[in-house]
């Protein structure tokens, strides 16, 4: 499978969207019609003031990015900097770079939203060579295709720049001790049992439990918090501008961060909603609690 992955990574990515237009998108649209329900749903119960036409345009626009974003992933594996450079492009790295000089650290919160496997990319941009980029993930149960994934992050990151969610905790408390420059990538709107929930709210006009992960380590550490804002200005050319949340949570309220990471997500995902992972049951648990109550 590496190898038939290292293959598809050499054609140029104008030829890989043909596979995206002609095979993965009739694929996963109108043969498999993978969570296509979902979607609909997802779509409808998010954006109610839409009507039906609309909301099918946005369906359509969001299987056609899902297609995008399997060959763009692809292709970023063996992409060069000078390649990334043209289709990723980060705004405010002069910024950045200060805020993560003048706090130590900073956390990245973002969503799945535009290509988010390609946010490592900011390593690459960094004038300071001492600042480190860190991404947290998940172990995938599939072994075959975790090795894929971490080959590909690691390609825009560099080799131990990639962090399992279970050793995150060791891993802060070193950089706190080695007290080296760093950034870190917490991808931040998963679905959340709510028996586990941090945070509650109303997030695109649902009942929606957040995780508080990034809110509770920078009050812990006293690091920065940003947000990782992406719009697509063209096909596969996305533009990223990281906005400040917080550059001292210590003194912030309880759930002000994370309530601010909700709303420059929804804000986000509303102005390009087709980029958003609409697959995803992010409201699974809510709605099962509704229907316990109905009983």
């Amino acid at each position: 499978m590496n190898g038939f992955v290292h293959i598809l990574s050499r054609i140029p990515l104008k030829h890989l969207y043909r596979i995206s237009d002609y095979l993965l998108y009739p694929l996963l649209y109108h043969v498999i019609r993978y969570r296509r329900k979902l979607v609909r749903q997802n779509l409808t119960l998010s954006f109610p003031e839409k009507p039906k036409q609309e909301i099918c345009d946005i369906e359509r626009r969001f299987y056609h990015h899902l297609a995008d974003i399997i060959v763009e992933t692809i292709w970023g594996a063996e992409a060069s900097y000078e390649e990334m450079n043209r289709h990723f492009i980060l705004e405010n790295i002069d910024e950045i770079e200060s805020w993560i000089l003048q706090n130590g650290g900073v956390f990245f919160m973002l969503g799945h939203f535009g290509n988010w496997e390609w946010t490592p990319e900011i390593q690459h941009r960094f004038h300071n060579l001492e600042i480190q980029h860190y991404n947290i993930y998940r172990r995938l149960k599939n072994k075959t295709m975790d090795n894929i994934m971490m080959d590909i992050r690691s390609h825009h990151s560099g080799e131990g720049s990639n962090v399992e969610k279970n050793d995150l905790i060791r891993h802060l408390v070193t950089l706190h001790q080695q007290k080296k420059p760093f950034c870190i990538g917490l991808i931040s709107d998963q679905k959340v049992n709510p028996k586990h929930a941090y945070y509650r709210t109303e997030f695109l006009h649902q009942d929606t439990t957040f995780l508080g992960g990034g809110e509770v380590l920078a009050t812990k550490f006293g690091w920065a918090v940003t947000y990782v804002h992406i719009s697509m200005v063209e096909r596969g050319v996305y533009r990223v501008n990281v906005k400040p949340i917080s550059f001292a949570p210590k003194n912030e309220e309880k759930y002000a961060i994370t309530e601010q990471f909700v709303r420059m997500l929804e804000a986000n995902i509303r102005e390009q909603p087709e980029l958003w992972l609409w697959t995803h049951n992010r409201w699974k648990w809510e709605r099962l609690q509704q229907q316990e109550q109905k009983k």
